[in-house]
């Protein structure tokens, strides 16, 4: 009987399994870091204990020490959580050997399917052999051993790159897994990822509970993910959902796992088995009625399941809120989560609270906002609406291109559900979003009321020039002019057609072709403005000199660490638009910085294991000069 559990991990997962425990009556233990000190899950947690350091390989990968942490905080069980050691066997014999329960399954099971290319070979599947890739095989695909969540995975359609994305790829595996082995598949062009969950007891029970789409990803790595996968084919879901029992048999499976498959031309490819609980597991849980870390525990213990696989019910979607720009390359944000509140009816999974602060050091998730309806329509339009009444003020977030990507028509309409949504749609879905220009005159008039309830002030019989602010959000910057008027109220005057109903520091009502709409406003010093369910940023009314940059100046998009700069670069060299320069590291993801057009290299700032801070100067690319043209 397990009475006190340590979770292995950090953030989300630890606090959704520490919500289990709480239910059953099962006492909590934490680790953290460093950085995590203050963290959610350490708060939530009955012990913490301390893992020196910051970075996951001194901490979070450090199986010794976290065994050690069981052993004196009294611990008789841990549990992996996903990521960090989830799939590592030399961990989970440590922990067996150290006399604690592991919850998940053998370590023999874990060595014979956490190594995709061992799972593969256990299936007749044989990877590419990179030194014999040839242009016909092209586009192939790295990836990692070890892992997943997209970190260590490199889409190659030139050969000339297989070599450096190799490099690349194994150094980021490392970094996030511990295990810088990579290998080489073909890549299939835009076809659908579908998985199916599986719970297994140690009495030969095998339950398949379903499937699950996780096709919309970005950078390989999930976004959306929904239970059921909507319009397989009856045939191909049963093949599907017979391959992956047939693959827990073969090794013995015991515990909560997933086999993952990548559906193109009515045909199911087999990508890997996850043995661990996966991110998106509440939409399975929401749609079978189960708890799939209780049920984690009750096998551990040595519990059978019913013969029968519970009933599937309704439609279940969940979407991942990242502190990331996806109109800039995805790139993490970090800073203070001023507020963060989600609305009644909508399943929160999180590892932060209003006021916690997002830094670097791990990955850039937020947290998961799943929803459940008895059809697929409802719970899409569930969703959307709940995403647009969550209120977060801090960072800049994923969360209106989550709102746009519900509501695009390919997503919508299930026949066109594939992994390059985010490829053919992205420019489209970081548009301005609906509302952002009413917004930005709510956030303009708030920020004049508040002057006036300050310094006074008003309307004057000499009329003077029209008080003019701009806001920076997504999709651009919108110019917002206005007056204030003899009544004490304001006038709009760009953009037109817009009436001013009432203006307060906190709250505008404006009218718009005769709809009245109300605004809530918060501003923050730093100049952030959040309107609603809009983030706007203040603009400067005059440029600092001292914030101007030379041309070709290469910024650091966001903090981290740089971990490798191109070979033999240097100060002088001729350097092509596009070409890579340099690698940073920032929430256990690589992020490339390439040279902004063809030149001269004149400037070279960054140097392997400097600690840079957003928009830190890495290096400059005087651009080459272009000759006349001839008339």
């Amino acid at each position: 009987m397990i009475s006190r559990l340590l979770v292995a991990n950090r953030g989300e997962i630890a606090c959704r399994v520490f919500r289990t425990c709480r239910d059953l009556g099962v006492s909590t233990v934490a680790v953290y870091s460093d950085a995590d000190a203050g963290a959610l899950h350490v708060r939530e947690a009955d012990a913490a204990v301390r893992l020196p350091g910051a970075a996951p390989s001194e901490t979070y990968l450090r199986g010794d020490l976290i065994v050690k942490a069981a052993l004196a905080a009294g611990a008789d069980a841990v549990h992996p959580g996903y990521g960090f050691l989830s799939e590592n066997a030399d961990f989970a014999r440590t922990v067996i050997d150290a006399g604690l329960v592991w919850i998940g399954p053998p370590p023999a099971a874990i060595e014979a399917m956490a190594s995709k290319t061992r799972a593969k070979e256990l299936l007749g599947i044989e990877p590419l052999d990179p030194a014999r890739v040839a242009e016909s095989d092209l586009p192939v695909l790295v990836k990692a051993a070890a892992g997943g969540g997209g970190r260590g995975m490199r889409i190659v359609r030139e050969l000339a790159q297989l070599a450096g994305e190799l490099e690349s790829a194994s150094a980021e595996a490392a970094s996030a897994f511990g295990d810088g082995e990579v290998f080489v598949e073909p890549y299939v062009e835009d076809g659908r990822h579908v998985e199916v969950q599986l719970l297994c007891d140690a009495h030969g029970t095998v339950w398949a509970l379903g499937t699950r789409d996780c096709s919309l990803q970005r950078r390989h790595q999930k976004v959306i993910e929904e239970a059921p996968a909507p319009g397989l084919p009856a045939a191909l879901e049963a093949s599907l959902l017979d391959t992956a029992v047939r693959a827990a048999k073969a090794v013995g499976y015991v515990g909560a796992g997933t086999v993952e498959f990548l559906v193109a031309d009515g045909r199911a490819h087999f990508l890997e088995m996850n043995t661990r609980l996966q991110v998106e597991h509440p939409v399975t849980e929401e749609v079978y009625g189960v708890d799939l870390v209780a049920l984690q525990l009750a096998v551990a213990e040595g519990a059978k399941l019913p013969p029968e696989t519970p009933a599937p019910r309704g439609h279940a979607i969940e979407a991942r809120l990242y502190a990331e720009d996806p109109a800039r390359g995805w790139a993490p944000q970090t800073g203070a989560l001023r507020l963060f509140d989600v609305p009644a009816g909508v399943r929160l999974d999180t590892g932060y609270a209003s006021g916690d602060a997002i830094g670097v050091h791990y990955d850039p998730m937020i947290a998961k906002l799943t929803v459940h309806a008895p059809t697929r329509d409802g719970a899409v339009r569930k969703l959307a609406r709940a995403l647009e009444r969550t209120r977060i003020h801090g960072p800049v977030t994923n969360r209106d291109l989550l709102v746009a990507s519900l509501r695009h028509p390919e997503y919508t309409a299930v026949e066109a559900l594939d992994t390059g949504f985010y490829d053919r749609n992205l420019p489209a879905l970081t548009t301005a979003p609906e509302g952002a220009e009413p917004a930005a005159v709510a956030a303009a008039l708030a920020a004049a009321s508040a002057r006036r309830g300050r310094f006074g002030g008003g309307w004057r019989n000499l009329r003077s020039q029209d008080e003019t602010r701009t806001y920076g959000g997504t999709g651009g910057d919108h110019e917002v002019r206005y007056r204030p008027t003899r009544d004490g109220g304001y006038e709009v005057t760009a953009p037109e057609g817009v009436r001013v109903v009432a203006a307060a520091p906190d709250r505008v009502s404006l009218e718009t072709a005769g709809v009245v709409s109300h605004f809530d406003v918060t501003a923050y010093e730093d100049g952030t403005v959040h309107v609603g369910g809009h983030r706007l940023t203040a603009r400067p009314r005059f440029t600092d000199p001292r914030e101007q940059t030379a041309p070709g100046s290469l910024l650091a998009p966001m903090p981290g660490t740089v971990v490798r700069v191109a070979d033999g670069l240097a100060v002088g060299d001729a350097v092509t638009a596009g070409q890579p320069l340099l690698w940073l590291e920032a929430m256990k993801m690589e992020h490339r910085v390439t040279a902004p057009a063809s030149g001269t290299l004149t400037a070279l700032h960054a140097a392997p294991g400097r600690q840079v801070e957003v928009g830190a100067l890495l290096a400059v690319v005087q651009a080459e000069e272009r000759p006349e043209a001839q008339s």
